[in-house]
């Protein structure tokens, strides 16, 4: 046997006991087995493919907090009317005081360069903060949601100003507040309950 076969018989067996020992785990653990061997496997590929060590162990790190946030969810149902109106109104009130922040942080950032620039003839330029597409905002529970969900969870688009679809996420255990996570196809900022 060369050694390409040997290697490729080892990875395999390998992963079939890890695959193997992941079969009791909870939600979260998997997340966390997936997400590392997801972006161990992402880096390798982008140090393949010509990356400098540093920027492959980036790439990894970012796909596998994705692949470990993506599965959080552990239940999808539709919302009622009730949950539709209480996410609305979190959300609202999230993203409004995501705003107010946002504009105070600017505020400061103004009064800071007018001062640079007094004391300097070059002000540094500043990227302004973008508010996210999408935010995950914490409904109520309902005689659906599953028994093992830590929250219910719904999106909603910053842009249009209202809720995503009518899908309720359950999920195990939620992101940090602040975080991105995705959910489906959206990647939203979490902001808990919006208080």
């Amino acid at each position: 046997m060369n050694a390409g076969s040997i290697r490729s018989v080892a990875l395999v067996t390998s992963c079939a006991l890890v695959l193997s020992g992941c079969a009791g785990l909870t939600p979260g653990e998997n997340a966390a087995v997936f997400g590392g061997l997801s972006g161990v496997a992402a880096g390798g590929i982008a140090r393949a493919a010509g990356m400098s060590s540093a920027e492959s162990f980036a790439t990894g790190a970012a796909v596998g907090a994705v692949v470990a946030v993506t599965t959080y969810i552990i239940a999808k149902h539709q919302a009622t009317e009730r949950q539709r109106q209480v996410a609305e109104r979190r959300a609202r009130a999230a993203y409004q005081r995501m705003m107010a922040d946002r504009a105070a942080d600017d505020a400061r950032e103004a009064r800071s360069t007018s001062r640079r620039s007094t004391a300097s003839s070059k002000p540094k330029a500043r990227a302004k903060k973008k508010a996210p597409r999408y935010i995950a905002v914490d409904t109520e529970k309902d005689q659906r949601t599953s028994p093992k969900a830590k929250k219910s969870v719904m999106i909603w688009d910053t842009q249009s100003q209202e809720i995503v679809g009518n899908n309720v996420y359950d999920v195990e255990s939620t992101p940090a507040v602040g975080s991105t996570a995705k959910f489906e196809t959206y990647s939203a900022q979490y902001v808990g309950g919006g208080s």
